[in-house]
């Protein structure tokens, strides 16, 4: 196997693209005034149209998509791609390479590739994401993600008393909304979390927007030899894990790369994603007194809070993308071929023809669908898993530690604008 750090440039993000470099600030960061809104360039775009067209700071056109409806024609019709390898995407381009492709000039597209050997399975359209996410999906049903409770149970109750064991004060981040997730996605994998340093730096490093590219190329390559010696040892001794079934049971079998990738992807995804909406679904909380009262006061609304705060906060801020591969009118608009086209998930999910008050976090609104897992062939594999996460880690914390709250005012509290994810990089809390 060649060694992973030669490997062509390649995603090393969970789902998520650079958008955060190439659209202007005020669409992508967030206010510390209210965190739990969207960008205030997002949301002054509310009201101009569910398609709106866009111009990029690399000189593209493109075109974001802020209605709730419409987001999901884009995300499930076959007609628009996810495979930014074999098609243009504008927004990982340079204004050189916009320039040279002269893209969205409406003529058809031809393929970069004619096959791909990667394991991007994120990043690709049937057949060959059909068969990837296939050998995935068993792993991840519902049945067993709630067969995993009580260890989930366990790892926040233990981060929990170790928290109270050591004083009355803590980030929570480090304590608490970071090692549930972390860990039972080792458990998962079969990945030592003894190593959980070096993957969740150099997730950091990988998706921080303020990363030069050559210490995201260095991450991006730290982590695929992590992951290509994590294949070589499942190799040479299978455990009862995932990842051991994906390198002895998959037919036909799966190359080095295609497990790297794979297991890059679950490894990232994993982590970071509930690791923020843990951190960023306290703070909403905690600065919602009325609506955490409610929850303490009946513990049965933990499965509608997951959801309205997956809603209201939407952490996946700007990253999904998908490229029409033909002239397709959307919400009355025509997006040529060849245009990339970006969900604006935070608005969508707030998207008032969708939703009543769709700016007030409610705790008891009835079920609400979301785009917070995606949707279509994409929806996030993981999302059972997430949402248990979610509904153990809320529960148990705000349980147990009644009292819980902020050190510092909400303003003071440390924004991840500079990352792909939304959350916040410190949670000072404080309890007894």
């Amino acid at each position: 196997m060649s060694d992973p750090s030669e490997r062509p440039d390649e995603p090393t993000d969970a789902g998520v693209t650079s958008l955060t470099r190439v659209l202007p600030a005020d669409m992508t960061e967030r206010s510390s005034g209210c965190p739990f809104d969207p960008a205030p360039g997002l949301a002054d775009r509310r009201g101009a149209g569910a398609v709106q067209p866009v111009e990029l700071l690399n000189g593209a056109a493109a075109f974001l998509v802020t209605g709730f409806e419409e987001a999901r024609v884009v995300l499930s019709d076959p007609r628009f791609s996810s495979d930014r390898i074999r098609y243009p995407d504008a927004s990982r381009l340079t204004p050189d390479q916009v320039a040279a492709l002269g893209v969205h000039d409406g003529s058809p597209l031809t393929p970069r590739v004619e096959t791909r050997e990667d394991g991007m399975f994120v990043f690709m359209d049937p057949p060959e994401h059909t068969r990837l996410r296939r050998l995935l999906t068993g792993q991840f049903t519902v049945r067993r993600m709630k067969a995993l409770e009580d260890r989930l149970r366990e790892i926040a109750v233990e981060h929990i008393d170790a928290m109270v064991a050591a004083g009355t004060e803590a980030d929570l981040i480090p304590a608490y909304a970071l090692p549930i997730p972390s860990l039972m996605i080792c458990e998962l994998l079969g990945v030592d979390y003894a190593d959980r340093d070096e993957f969740q730096h150099n997730t950091a490093v990988a998706l921080s927007t303020r990363s030069s590219d050559a210490e995201r190329a260095a991450a991006g390559g730290a982590l695929y030899g992590f992951i290509a010696r994590l294949v070589t040892e499942k190799r040479g001794t299978p455990a009862d894990d995932l990842l051991s079934g994906l390198v002895h049971d998959a037919e036909p079998p799966l190359t080095d790369a295609q497990l790297i990738d794979m297991t890059l992807v679950l490894l990232g995804a994993g982590h970071e994603t509930t690791a923020n909406m843990l951190r960023l679904g306290v703070l909403a909380l905690l600065e919602n007194p009325g609506q955490l009262a409610a929850l303490r006061a009946d513990p049965g609304l933990i499965d509608g809070t997951v959801e309205e705060l997956l809603r209201y906060l939407s952490i996946v801020q700007l990253g999904v993308t998908r490229i029409a591969r033909e002239a397709v009118t959307v919400g009355g608009v025509d997006v040529p071929a060849g245009a990339t086209v970006v969900i604006a998930t935070p608005e969508a999910n707030r998207d008032p023809s969708h939703v009543v008050d769709p700016d007030r976090l409610d705790l008891a609104r009835p079920r609400t669908p979301h785009l917070a897992f995606g949707h279509g062939i994409h929806q996030c594999l993981g999302q059972q898993l997430a949402r248990i996460e979610m509904r153990i880690g809320f529960g148990e914390l705000f349980a147990r530690l009644p009292d819980l709250r902020l050190t510092v005012p909400v303003e003071e509290v440390p924004l991840r604008n500079d990352m792909q994810i939304f959350g916040v990089h410190a949670l000072p809390v404080a309890w007894g």
